[in-house]
Parts: structure tokens; sequence; C-alpha cells
């Protein structure tokens, strides 16, 4: 609905595309003022020229803890306040678990899990004293079940939904929200290798109940409404959004 965000301020990192970059125009649609945070510069300046009046962008490394306590700082020095935090951005190398490096490891949980629980720390020095705040982390449904060939992945988004349940009972006295997205296969460019195989996406779209895969757009609604205050009394609930695959038997 068109001004339900209205003077609200949103942090989304993974901006620059996919998952990330909707949420962000569909968040400025709906009246907020945006930071779209990603690594990818030329990107990042497509999503803003999209709605330039309410969005704006932030190149960070998700890596560095330090550049994500000041990319919130940054957000609050640019529009006075910080209302929302999405922690989108993720990365999911396939592996054969037997071989994966350590580093690989390391690397995966730096920015699916360290980097989210940064980012909420850093907005929680402005959430609490203000006593609201809404976090959104997109996990993924390999977090509720896992996925072979990403084993590391599937570890990191179950820690994302555990991390979810447990600083929302932890903030819930702040009045923070804080709850969790597990989406399931969505055509985006992580999927390009399934969606350029006729033979391959015939074969991820039959396990599929809904026969498709899903649009970033259908992701929107769900991350507004989390957004927005009429979810104040919903926190640490995982909602999974994958037209049924994980319902099956």
């Amino acid at each position: 609905m068109a001004g339900e965000l209205n003077g609200k301020v949103a942090l989304v990192t993974g901006a620059s595309r996919g998952i990330g970059a909707a949420i962000a125009r569909g968040y400025a649609e709906r009246g907020a003022l945006v930071v779209g945070a990603a690594r990818s510069t030329d990107q990042l300046r497509e999503l803003e020229a999209t709605n330039p009046e309410r969005i704006s962008t932030a190149t960070v490394d998700l890596r560095d803890a330090e550049s994500l306590n000041s990319l919130v700082d940054l957000v609050v020095e640019r529009h006075g306040r910080i209302d929302i935090l999405v922690n989108n951005a993720g990365v999911a190398p396939a592996a054969d678990f037997a071989t994966e490096p350590i580093e690989q490891w390391r690397t995966t949980f730096e920015v699916n899990v360290i980097a989210p629980m940064t980012l909420a720390q850093a907005a929680g020095r402005y959430f609490i004293p203000q006593r609201s705040g809404k976090i959104i982390n997109i996990a993924s449904t390999t977090g509720i079940r896992g996925k072979p060939g990403l084993v590391g992945y599937s570890t990191s988004k179950g820690a994302v939904a555990r991390f979810t349940e447990a600083l929302a009972a932890e903030w819930a006295r702040h009045n923070i929200q804080v709850n969790c997205i597990a989406p399931g296969a969505f055509a985006t460019d992580a999927q390009s290798a399934v969606l350029e195989s006729p033979d391959l996406l015939h074969r991820r779209v039959r396990r599929i109940p809904a026969k498709r895969m899903g649009d970033v757009s259908e992701l929107v609604p769900l991350a507004c409404l989390l957004a927005a205050p009429g979810s104040d009394f919903i926190t640490g609930s995982i909602f999974v959004i994958d037209g049924g695959e994980s319902g099956k038997l």
C-alpha cells in the first residue's frame, strides 16, 4: 500500500540486484527513504536512478566490521534516523563438502552470519534508545532443510534463522521486531545456470508444487509488512516463500 512506510528510513544490504534491489525499490515506492548497500558500484547507480529522490546508495565490504558500523552511522547522518534494517546480502558457493576449503566456510559465515549480526548490533544502538526498530533477515529454505552441494551455505542460513529467533526474544522488550524471510527458488542472477538450461529449469520447477520459480517482486509485500507499524506484534518468525516446495512430504 502506497505510503505505509512514510517517514521511515531503511538500510538494505545486497541491494545492487535481485531480492535486495526489489525490496529497496518497494520500500521507496511506499514512502521510505532507503540506503541500498552492496559491493557493486555500477549496479548501485542503476538502483539509485530508479528513484533518486528516495534511494541513495553506499558501497560496503561486508567482511569489514568497521565499515559495517560506519554504514549504519552513514544512514543516520544522511536521514537523521534508522528504522529498518534488511540483512539481504549473502554468498552461496557450491562445493563438494569433502574437499571444500575452510577458508571458503569462513568467508560464507563472515558474509552470511557475522555481517548481519554486526549490522544488527550497530542498528541496535539507535533502535534501543528510540524504542523502535525492524530487522528483517533474508535466509533460505536451505537453512531449514539442508541441501547437498551447499553445506556451508545451508549451515550459515540455518544460523541466520536461529539468530533471528534469539535476537527477537532478547530485544522484544525494546519494541524491536526481528523476523526472517526464507525464499525458495527465485529467478535471480544466482539461479542463472538453472534459468539458462531448459533441462535444469524443467527439473528444478518439477520439484515445486506451484510449477514455477518465484519472481523477486513476490517477496516485496511481505518485506513491507514486516517493516510497517502493523507488524509490531510479529517477531521471531520465519516466513517461507517457496511455492509450496518445503511443505511437501
